[in-house]
């Protein structure tokens, strides 16, 4: 396990802290600027602007949406909302409004949840034009009859929507995708730790001098910016895409979770359930039908991209999701690590896995190679038959995952076997 003073973990959760703040939604100046926060992390991240109004498939671009200030008053002139103290006060997209009214006409534009009297729900209206405030259910109790007065000072109107690209090119054309949203405001575990644990594992893949794949790293509103990327790039992520990942809710320490690709038994879904196996064996694993995720925009008839998701506590699954209590105390240096490690190991296994063949008949004798000791033991003993095995299923039918699989051994062992025995001319690669 990962310790809270564990440096990767440390720097996961600063990048966390540094992006929660921002008054993200699906559009404006919350996106940019969280975008810009990870460029200081990955140069080479391109930055995208679309205009409001363009048509990606079904969908169409929306219009701008940025907030100044919001807030209510009440009779005494004071803010008893307040967008500036916690983002999650204001319904996403909501129009510009300066109005009094009394308290029974104010509550018809009030949300809180009655079962988590502490909360601030996450409450959006991106297609509709309304305008509203979140608050704790305790707070809305409070509020007293009387005048109040409910100000918005918002700008909704045409503009762009703003998303980040980076690729990376390997010895391969075939290509891993990363994909994960940065559109929700205030919320730690659904919100900044799949960018922050993306761009860490964005920064570490740049960083490899010699990838064997190719990456393709995506920074996007969730729904509509997966749409837009898809209608922009359908043919070459269909041609080149050999596995992705959706990289959400990746920061609390409670459970590891696996949600599969539409398709259930892709690459990608057989290198996630691997590594989960070996590393998190007590990890949930969910149906498609529980998905809720850009994995609906990939895996969508027609499109059918390999993209699963490995997460910690999954979206909808924990009772702080789309509330306050998402907050930076539900997340952890070490819960954060955890996922990084997770989902590096996953790339890695990408990297090393192939088709590979024995190149004698008969067992090989492994003594004069140095790969079997003079006086055996029962570790000794055990290594050889880890070779042996690895062998015997390298008939070049079946890649280096389902031979691991098969012999019962983690992926990344199996890898380094497999360098060794080509070392010393027992084994080739054939894909």
């Amino acid at each position: 396990m990962t310790s809270t003073t564990d440096p990767l973990g440390r720097d996961l959760y600063d990048l966390a802290k540094t992006l929660f703040p921002f008054p993200r939604s699906l559009t404006g100046n919350g996106v940019r600027r969280t975008l810009a926060e990870i460029q200081k992390h990955l140069p080479g991240l391109a930055v995208h602007e679309v205009p409001s109004g363009t048509r990606a498939f079904d969908w169409t671009v929306p219009d701008e949406w940025n907030v100044e200030d919001a807030y209510v008053l009440d009779a005494r002139g004071r803010r008893v909302i307040d967008w500036k103290k916690n983002n999650l006060h204001l319904v996403g997209y909501s129009v510009p409004v300066d109005v009094t009214l009394s308290r029974e006409e104010l509550d018809q534009h009030l949300h809180s949840l009655p079962n988590q009297p502490t909360a601030i729900p996450y409450v959006t209206s991106y297609y509709a034009r309304r305008w509203g405030f979140c608050l704790s259910h305790r707070a809305r109790r409070a509020l007293k009859k009387g005048t109040y007065r409910a100000v918005i000072k918002s700008r909704l109107a045409p503009g762009s929507m703003t998303y980040g690209e980076l690729l990376l090119p390997g010895r391969e054309p075939a290509e891993v995708l990363l994909s994960t949203y940065v559109c929700h405001p205030s919320m730690a575990n659904n919100e900044c730790s799949g960018p922050a644990v993306t761009t860490f594992l964005a920064k570490a893949l740049a960083a490899r001098t010699a990838r064997r794949l190719s990456y393709r790293v995506v920074f996007v509103p969730e729904t509509i910016g997966a749409i837009l990327y898809l209608s922009r790039n359908l043919e070459a992520l269909r041609r080149s895409t050999v596995a992705g990942y959706v990289v959400t809710c990746v920061g609390d320490d409670r459970v590891y979770s696996f949600l599969p690709s539409r398709l259930g038994d892709t690459l990608a879904d057989r290198m996630a359930r691997h590594v989960l196996k070996h590393r998190a064996p007590r990890a949930r694993h969910y149906s498609y039908l529980q998905r809720g995720s850009d994995e609906r925009q990939y895996g969508w008839p027609g499109v059918d991209l390999p993209v699963a998701s490995i997460m910690r506590s999954k979206y909808h699954e924990y009772p702080e999701y789309h509330t306050s209590l998402d907050d930076l105390k539900f997340i952890s240096p070490r819960g954060l690590a955890g996922a990084y490690r997770v989902l590096q190991e996953t790339l890695d296994g990408l990297e090393s896995n192939g088709t590979f063949q024995t190149t004698v008949l008969g067992e090989p004798q492994l003594g004069p190679r140095g790969l079997y000791a003079s006086l055996g033991t029962k570790k000794t003993d055990a290594r050889a038959e880890d070779y042996l095995n690895l062998l015997a299923y390298c008939d070049g039918t079946r890649d280096l995952l389902a031979v691991a699989e098969i012999i019962q051994r983690p992926l990344a062992d199996c890898a380094q076997w497999a360098a060794l025995l080509m070392e010393h001319g027992l084994l080739r690669r054939t894909a």
